[in-house]
């Protein structure tokens, strides 16, 4: 999940996995998967990084729930 601002200064949050590709045609427009488009403030470069991010963080959370769970046993 990331957080994102509309047009509007309203803060949402989103399912990153739900993107299908961002545009920048000047304002940023999020296409999902469904077809369904949102424009944002934010640049398609801070979207990216914003993703990114996310998927790094899913990803390590096995390896932190084993290290947890290691050093609770």
């Amino acid at each position: 999940m990331i957080k994102l601002t509309k047009i509007n200064n309203e803060n949402f949050i989103l399912n990153a996995n739900l993107i299908k590709f961002v545009e920048e045609k000047p304002d940023t427009i999020i296409t999902l998967q469904n077809n369904d488009k949102i424009l944002v403030k934010d640049s398609a470069d801070l979207v990216m990084e914003k993703v990114i991010t996310y998927a790094r963080l899913i990803r390590s959370l096995p390896e932190q729930l084993n290290m947890h769970s290691d050093n609770c046993g």
